[in-house]
């Protein structure tokens, strides 16, 4: 017998994404890592760092700063980007406990090397690395970007918040090799570009997300207009069309558009609005 399951029985997952962004040759570039074909989610896509907020993650708002006046929901989630980074790619956004500089390459090789494999595999949890270490995490370092929902009928509900940092200028980003399998740092309308030529997949949330940062000439301007926004849900709905599949989002949200004809997911996408 099928049980359908109502909106208010799906798990909500909740989650944390990190936009890494730095200044290129040809203008603003973003890091982003190919996800293992044999991972539940996205597998396969090009995808910004990012995963699950884990419960311990509220630990290490103690360790942190730019935490004041945050609920504990708010909290983890911003402890899980940066943690996820760490994890993800080997960037760590923290400083000294009596310094507002962040650690440099020298301090974090160390640091790395005691602690990635450990935190990644679930063994340690941030607050252990901050404790031992001497670490602050700089949440101050990370702008609150965007917060998508996964559309209402999928089986699981993912409550994504997706974060925007300067990358450290002397970190070392680079894929784990488990969660993912390669990575990059990619001009934002290049990565739009190669999806559109089936060259990668880059589902719809990771697509507008792109877009949207392409707005942007450099890093400063980046972080500025992040700072100066209001984030806006985004929940996507299907709609009908004669087209087809068609998502529509909030014209509020600051996408370049509202209606998005998603041919093939990952690949072909067009604006409708």
């Amino acid at each position: 017998m099928r049980v359908n399951v109502s909106e208010a029985e799906k798990p909500t997952i909740s989650a944390s994404t990190v936009l890494l962004i730095r200044d290129g040759a040809d203008g603003l570039e973003v890091f982003m890592v190919v996800r293992h074909q044999e991972i539940d989610s996205f597998s396969g896509a090009l995808v910004f760092p990012g995963g699950k907020v884990d419960p311990e993650d509220v630990a290490a708002g103690q360790y942190s700063r730019g935490a004041e006046g945050m609920d504990e929901g708010a909290l983890a989630h911003r402890v899980a980007a940066v943690r996820e980074a760490f994890e993800e790619c080997g960037v760590l956004l923290a400083t000294e406990k009596d310094s507002d500089v962040l650690i440099g390459a020298d301090r974090l090789a160390g640091i790395e090397a005691r602690w990635r494999a450990d935190l990644a595999a679930g063994r340690i949890t941030m607050a252990d690395v901050c404790r031992t270490e001497g670490l602050i995490l700089a949440l101050n370092e990370m702008v609150h970007y965007a917060h998508w929902i996964t559309p209402r009928i999928v089986p699981k509900v993912f409550d994504t918040q997706f974060f925007i940092a300067r990358a450290p200028v002397d970190h070392v980003a680079l894929h784990d090799g488990l969660e993912s399998t390669d990575s990059e740092w990619l001009r934002p309308v290049a990565a739009v570009a190669d999806a559109e030529l089936g060259k990668r997949t880059v589902v719809f949330p990771t697509r507008m997300n792109l877009l949207k940062l392409s707005q942007y000439k450099d890093v400063d301007e980046a972080m500025a207009a992040s700072r100066a926004s209001t984030v806006v849900t985004v929940q996507p709905e299907f709609v009908a069309h004669p087209r087809g599949r068609t998502l529509k989002i909030p014209l509020e949200a600051g996408y370049p558009g509202t209606q998005f004809l998603v041919e093939e997911e990952g690949a072909k996408v067009t604006n409708l609005s």
